[in-house]
């Protein structure tokens, strides 16, 4: 159900009739400005826009003077162009911020990366030579052969000592005398 209408309050000032503007997306503007500046800044463009003002010109300097709608100075033409030239400026501009900003972007993420690449190159490098300092402190193959080869040449030239075999240690006296 609607609410029903208050009836204005003359001890109360009114409020503010504000001016409601068509709200548009940003992003899209820009993406339709880039369009347009790509557009402007072809080789395709510049041959219409000079066919059209070949064809403006020479219609209305040898078309019958009735049927010309722009006499020779050509007011509305200079009047066009500086209508084209007044909305293709800034919307050229607005295509190169927004170029510049996408530049910044990619450099700023160029150099995260770069600095993210050199601190990993770092670690790895330290990595590389604390492997090669704890692989000169480990025992080789050839080394532990040569040791091993030695210890047994060692062994070898050493007299063998004769053992002696283990006498039995005496047994207690069982005869002994006794206090009884």
């Amino acid at each position: 159900m609607a609410e029903p209408r208050r009836a204005p309050r003359l001890d109360q000032p009114r409020e503010p009739r504000r001016l409601s503007l068509p709200r548009f997306d940003p992003e899209s503007f820009g993406r339709w400005s880039e369009a347009i500046a790509r557009a402007l800044g072809t080789a395709k463009f510049l041959v219409y826009m000079s066919v059209v003002i070949l064809l403006w010109v020479g219609w209305n300097t040898l078309a019958p003077s009735g049927w010309r709608f722009d006499p020779y100075t050509f007011t509305f033409l200079t009047l066009i162009l500086s209508l084209q030239a007044s909305y293709a400026a800034p919307l050229i501009l607005l295509a190169q911020n927004r170029q510049a900003d996408r530049d910044r972007l990619a450099l700023e993420e160029d150099r995260r990366r770069a600095a993210a690449q050199k601190a990993d190159t770092e670690y790895l490098t330290r990595e590389i030579a604390s492997l090669r300092l704890a692989i000169g402190e480990v025992a080789t193959r050839d080394f532990l052969r040569s040791e091993l080869g030695r210890l047994a040449e060692e062994l070898e030239e050493r007299p063998r000592k004769k053992r002696k075999p283990k006498q039995p240690e005496a047994e207690p006296d069982d005869h002994a005398d006794t206090d009884a």
